[in-house]
């Protein structure tokens, strides 16, 4: 399925509420990203490259033809804080500890070194992530919710895709 079908039967949701304070609105997603996801969309639950986490990430930029440092920038730096977070960004995670309630029961997830796409944006750091090699998905790509506020250790880079 060709990339502009793809964002038809899938339409990006971008959240557009009020932002917080110094925090311009977000509208409407840059195309290179509208790419990545539809790339991203179309691997669901299917193995990328050899199945590593930064695999996704590798093919989707290089089929838009993206540059990036074929290492683990993905882009140009941009500060989830102040900077509008799209889907089709790229996390980049490192020594990342998330603490979380739910269903009455405190959970705990750790990310040594892993590498996400921002799949969907639910709110002001809130984000609904693609990415493979994870407990829940194994090898293929699934999707899971990040939320900035359960990190209680670590740090991540969130990056722009640019030509």
């Amino acid at each position: 399925m060709n990339a502009l079908l793809l964002l038809l039967l899938f339409p990006i949701t971008v959240f557009t509420g009020e932002a917080p304070d110094g925090v311009q609105p977000c509208n409407d997603t840059p195309a290179l990203n509208a790419s990545i996801v539809a790339f991203v969309e179309s691997k669901m639950k299917k193995r990328v490259g050899r199945g590593e986490c930064w695999d996704l990430a590798a093919e989707a930029l290089d089929l838009v033809d993206a540059r990036w440092d074929h290492r683990y920038r993905y882009g140009r730096e941009i500060d989830p804080e102040t900077d509008c977070v799209y889907p089709g960004d790229m996390i980049q995670f490192k020594n990342v500890k998330l603490s979380y309630k739910k269903k009455g029961g405190v959970y705990t997830e750790t990310m040594r070194h892993h590498t996400a796409v921002v799949y969907e944006v639910l709110g002001p750091g809130q984000y609904r992530i693609a990415h493979q090699n994870t407990g829940f998905s194994g090898r293929k790509v699934g999707v899971s919710t990040f939320n900035l506020n359960d990190m209680v250790r670590g740090k991540i880079w969130v990056y722009r895709p640019e030509k």
